[in-house]
């Protein structure tokens, strides 16, 4: 009954909704805002809610949740956006997407102050004092620093330069001042007047307004020379010839783009997050660059979510930009600006240098995490293999079969498990094969791998998630036979190699097929890792083999030596070679002076005279 009741209420609000454009809240039957949202046509927007079934459970959830609905009616959409993003940041809505605090990167501050400073911080106080950035790109900033502090004489010291505290001449000048980086305005060397016109020059290169000032270093030195007074124009110079060597960094398109936002996006679904990066153009050069992130609350649309980007960034760093570039359609109008899809030219060129930059910042932070949390890599990875192949669930378990053998000599095949990504030595197994004469690569497989995996049913032990056969499709053809004899359904791949016997493909399915893969990629590296280590584990097995098989038999030929007094000589020295290097008493030593004798005559016998 009370359920009703709040449905009725709910519907006589939704019912008396105005169709005009504006913000609407969600309430829980707490009083609590759980969603803000922002609308063209505010009754045809919240209706939605409530007249259809949600793809999102998210969604669905939402709306059970709702008990209170409030609205606000604006005069247009771009006050609707405006006014959506302030209340966002305001009241933290459960269920809106959340913008990733930026507090960790730095900002460039002129503080409120007399002969203000010029200097990092990582706050952001509201107290008159001018802020530049935040720069996710920290070397940036420093390259900032470094040209603004070479370019002007600025002081660094936390004194207060009130005139009254100069003028009662409690300040000495510090070196700073002796090696001329610093004006000495804390014993009036220079007026306020004139160190307020550099921090004014300051705040235009910050801003990205190089191109004016670097023209009137040219003239004033052009002026000075004229003059004949040299040293004053060298040193203009000096710093015209700074100015030009950071514009011509910065500069990346024609001088002729000015005053331009540039936003572009990637998503990550997995993680359910978005990735948006801004860039903004003064004088063809980039003035402000900065990526951060959303994280997704309700399956939101890149549409709507780059919408959220391109205003939280345009009231954040104060742009009046007339035009923004974007990748794709909006559906968002703002009062004088023009969105640009560019399809070529300069700014198109701009475009792929913000996808570039977005890229390589989801990239770093992938690093970031995986340092932080190395099986997070791992995850990773195995999920790039269960989407690869389409597979049920992710391949934690992994179990790959290598045969060796020379012209059919000593078959055996090694088993190597690969649990998380990584190798469990304790599992790996050794095959002696029992029933195939000669050199019968798949008889040799289908052998082990039945051997394996009866024993694995009748015991009780853990399936592999995915089987990799080292071999084409042959190999695999004859491990699904004896998989599908079984009754098992375990997923089986081929890693096959080229001509020069490297991995070149993965290949899947039935009939096989090769899948695509990046031999550069870390899924590839894994692949191979798994690949090198089946082989190394099979032909190292198949060499102890083959050498204790060789080294018995001539011990088998000397009379009088008997299995205890082999297993002595093979355990201390190892081999045939190093028996018949021996002295007559090292060998004593182990097993006797009258059988050391035995094996001594023997080995001089095999000996071939020398032809004289």
């Amino acid at each position: 009954m009370e359920e009703t009741r709040m449905n009725d209420y709910l519907k006589g609000i939704v019912q008396n909704l105005p169709d005009s454009p504006g913000i609407y809240q969600y309430l829980n039957s707490e009083g609590t805002i759980i969603y803000v949202g922002k609308a063209k046509n505010l009754k045809r927007r919240v209706s939605s809610y409530f007249n259809r079934e949600h793809e999102s459970g998210k969604t669905r959830i939402l709306v059970t949740k709702i008990a209170d609905i409030r609205y606000i009616v604006v005069n247009s959409e771009e006050d609707a956006l405006l006014l959506e993003n302030n209340l966002i940041k305001k009241y933290k809505p459960r269920y809106n997407v959340l913008l990733k605090d930026d507090k960790t990167y730095p900002s460039i501050c002129i503080p409120n102050e007399h002969f203000p400073r010029v200097l990092k911080t990582r706050r952001i106080i509201r107290n008159g004092s001018s802020y530049y950035g935040p720069y996710s790109h920290v070397p940036t900033m420093y390259g900032l620093l470094d040209l603004i502090y070479h370019l002007y004489p600025l002081r660094t010291c936390n004194l207060n330069l009130a005139p009254e505290q100069i003028r009662s001449g409690k300040y000495n000048v510090c070196l700073k001042y002796h090696i001329k980086n610093c004006a000495g305005p804390c014993v009036g060397k220079i007026s306020e007047e004139s160190y307020r016109q550099n921090i004014d020059e300051i705040k235009e290169i910050l801003k990205g307004n190089t191109r004016e000032l670097s023209r009137k270093l040219y003239d004033e030195m052009q002026n000075l020379a004229a003059e004949m007074r040299f040293e004053e124009a060298q040193q203009v110079k000096e710093k015209y010839l700074l100015l030009e060597n950071y514009r011509s960094k910065s500069e990346v398109v024609s001088h002729v783009l000015h005053n331009i936002d540039v936003f572009s996006m990637s998503e990550d679904d997995d993680e359910k997050v978005a990735f948006i990066n801004y860039l903004h153009i003064t004088n063809g050069a980039i003035n402000q660059a900065f990526t951060f992130e959303y994280k997704k609350r309700l399956e939101e649309s890149k549409e709507e979510l780059l919408s959220l980007g391109i205003i939280e960034m345009r009231e954040r760093y104060k742009s009046l930009s007339r035009e923004i570039i974007v990748p794709f359609e909006l559906d968002m109008e703002l009062n004088n600006v023009t969105f640009t899809i560019p399809q070529r030219g300069e700014k198109k060129k701009l475009l792929e240098l913000s996808e570039l930059n977005v890229k390589q910042y989801k990239v770093d932070r992938l690093k970031q995490a995986e340092k932080l949390n190395p099986e997070q890599r791992t995850v990773r990875l195995l999920k790039e293999i269960q989407d690869h192949l389409h597979l049920e669930r992710l391949p934690m378990r992994i179990e790959c079969f290598d045969n060796s053998n020379i012209q059919g000599s000593d078959p055996v095949a090694g088993c190597v498990v690969f649990v998380k990504g990584k190798p469990c030595k304790k599992e790996y197994r050794k095959y002696n094969i029992k029933s195939v004469v000669g050199p019968d690569d798949y008889a040799s497989m289908k052998e082990v791998v039945f051997r394996r995996y009866s024993r694995a049913i009748e015991e009780g032990t853990p399936l592999p998630d995915l089987l990799i056969t080292d071999g084409g499709k042959g190999q695999m053809s004859a491990v699904q036979e004896v998989i599908e004899a079984l009754g098992l359904d375990i997923p089986i791949a081929g890693l096959a190699k080229d001509n020069r016997h490297r991995t070149n493909e993965l290949l899947y399915g039935n009939p096989p097929i090769s899948v695509g893969m990046k031999q550069n990629s870390p899924l590839f590296h894994l692949l191979t890792q798994i690949q090198d280590e089946v082989h190394r584990f099979a032909i190292t097995f198949h060499r102890d083999k083959r050498s204790k098989r060789q080294t018995a038999s001539e011990l088998d030929e000397i009379k009088g030596i008997g299995a205890k007094s082999k297993e002595i000589l093979l355990k201390q020295f190892k081999s045939v070679k190093r028996l018949k290097e021996a002295s007559m008493e090292e060998l004593a030593a182990c097993i006797g002076a009258s059988k050391a004798g035995l094996i001594k005559r023997y080995f001089e016998s095999k000996e071939e005279p020398i032809n004289g």
